[in-house]
């Protein structure tokens, strides 16, 4: 199997975007992914591309991973994954935007299994340190707090709805660096609170 070397360049970005023109030992090279021959590994361009794409998934889960290991609380779980989230997007953003770019190139079609997705492990993670939120909130009579509970009752809604905001927050920041944004750890507290209300 090629080794993929985790780079966070100007040049990976860019490969993704510019792989229709580019030809494929190319892309691979400036994705930082090595082998003897890429033809012996890959079949075509996509190939490449989806290797780089799970490579990017995979350092975010191992960042979201790194960041509630050792936290005890379940209910302080959520704010450091936030934390963790948001920051893998603003200090690699190139692995970021090759991660999700390339599922926006994909067609519309039926939902596909979570183990079958790049980011689902990743998206797994959030929905286990959700779960575990409201547990916490349960077992202790509350019905959702400022830290994060999970407040519908459906930790999967309720990781996708804190995925979404938190990938906006990250895409709309990078994308308007000169808008009056407020403090990260505010966006993040914000988000939770309203999150922990539902």
């Amino acid at each position: 199997m090629p080794r993929i070397v985790a780079s966070n360049s100007s040049q990976s970005g860019s490969s993704t975007r510019q792989r229709g023109r580019d030809h494929p030992a190319r892309v691979a090279r400036r994705a930082g992914i090595a082998a003897p021959s890429i033809y012996a590994h890959f079949p075509d361009r996509d190939a490449i591309v989806d290797a780089v794409v799970e490579r990017a998934f995979a350092e975010l889960d191992a960042a979201l991973a790194a960041a509630v290991e050792g936290v005890d609380d379940p209910a302080a779980r959520p704010r450091a994954l936030c934390e963790a989230y948001v920051a893998f997007a603003d200090e690699r953003p190139q692995r970021y935007r090759v991660a999700f770019e390339r599922h926006r190139r994909g067609p519309r079609g039926e939902a596909r299994a979570l183990a079958d997705l790049s980011g689902g492990q990743a998206f797994g993670r959030l929905v286990a340190v959700v779960a575990g939120a409201g547990n916490s909130d349960a077992g202790s009579g509350r019905n959702g707090s400022d830290d994060g509970g999970s407040g519908s009752g459906s930790p999967e809604l309720d990781a996708t709805a804190l995925w979404v905001a938190l990938h906006g927050y990250a895409v709309l920041s990078a994308g308007l660096p000169a808008f009056p944004w407020p403090d990260r750890g505010r966006m993040i507290d914000r988000i939770l609170a309203r999150f922990s209300a539902r």
